[in-house]
């Protein structure tokens, strides 16, 4: 009861989908949209940056671009700036993008998958003596799945070749994803994935790394980037790397696997998703 009274709570405030631009009080870039996640048992935020020829009406089908940490305070106001950047006419990209950005509200919980300790987080010195909060990607994977997609694909003509993009523990998420769910996204951005996580078990574990191979839907591009941030960030990037070759025939899938030397963890994300970018959707050939 509590749940439905929230989802109608948020259907009455929602933002009117409009085209970004000037109004009588500031700049609009983009609108906010929700959905009540019964999975969750929480009010989701998104982040919505539509193209300048967008309509509701209109019988074309957009490119939907996931991104997470979607929140307008963490990668969603840069990103709609690039966004927006591709959507320019003049500019060789062939698909007409729309940016939908997943607000945080438990990364911790939702990017990382469970563990039967956390010890290896006490050795790398994170404080583990207070609830961790870890080990809900499950559930956010479930969210996105039956939730979350349902409900933009219902509501925008986004078609049917989705991206995600991910960074750090969002990397990691994606990563997941791209192994177990492989068919939730066409194609991924992976930035500096945090495959440390459970001593990288993602990428050694029989029972938590084996990949699922689900060809209902074979991943067209996979743009994974890493920068200066240390032999393990890189080596862990590197056997990723080398899993993806493994898993994907070589004349469906296409991979880039790019070193970033000249940035860190902290200024990688901009510049990979330029980049990312470039090699997804920057020849209309």
């Amino acid at each position: 009861m509590f749940g439905r009274l929230l989802a109608l709570i948020s259907a009455l405030m929602a933002v009117n989908v409009s085209p970004q631009g000037i109004t009588k009080d500031g700049l609009l870039l983009g609108h906010r949209d929700s959905v009540f996640s019964h999975v969750l048992n929480e009010m989701r935020y998104l982040n919505i940056y539509l193209p300048p020829d967008y309509s509701v009406d209109s019988a074309k089908n957009y490119k939907a671009v996931y991104l997470l940490d979607g929140g307008m305070d963490e990668d969603f106001i840069h990103v709609a700036g690039l966004v927006q950047y591709f959507n320019f006419p003049w500019i060789p990209c062939q698909p007409r993008l729309i940016l939908i950005g997943i607000e945080n509200t438990n990364r911790k919980r939702d990017f990382t998958y469970s563990v039967s300790g956390y010890e290896f987080l006490a050795e790398m010195g994170y404080d583990t003596t207070v609830n961790p909060g870890y080990g809900g990607s499950g559930n956010f994977i479930s969210f996105i799945e039956k939730e979350l997609q349902p409900y933009v694909n219902q509501k925008y003509p986004t078609g049917f070749y989705p991206a995600l993009v991910g960074q750090s523990l969002g990397g990691l998420l994606a990563t997941e994803i791209m192994f177990r769910k492989r068919y939730l996204f066409h194609d991924y951005i992976i930035i500096s994935p945090s495959l440390w996580w459970d001593n990288n078990s993602l990428l050694t574990s029989p029972q938590k790394g084996s990949p699922v191979v689900d060809s209902r839907w074979p991943i067209s591009k996979v743009y994974l980037a890493v920068g200066s941030e240390g032999k393990d960030m890189i080596t862990y990037a590197s056997q990723l790397h080398k899993m993806i070759q493994k898993l994907q025939p070589v004349k469906t899938s296409i991979l880039v696997f790019d070193y970033l030397k000249n940035y860190d963890h902290a200024t990688i994300g901009h510049q990979a998703i330029v980049n990312a970018f470039e090699f997804l959707y920057g020849d209309k050939d």
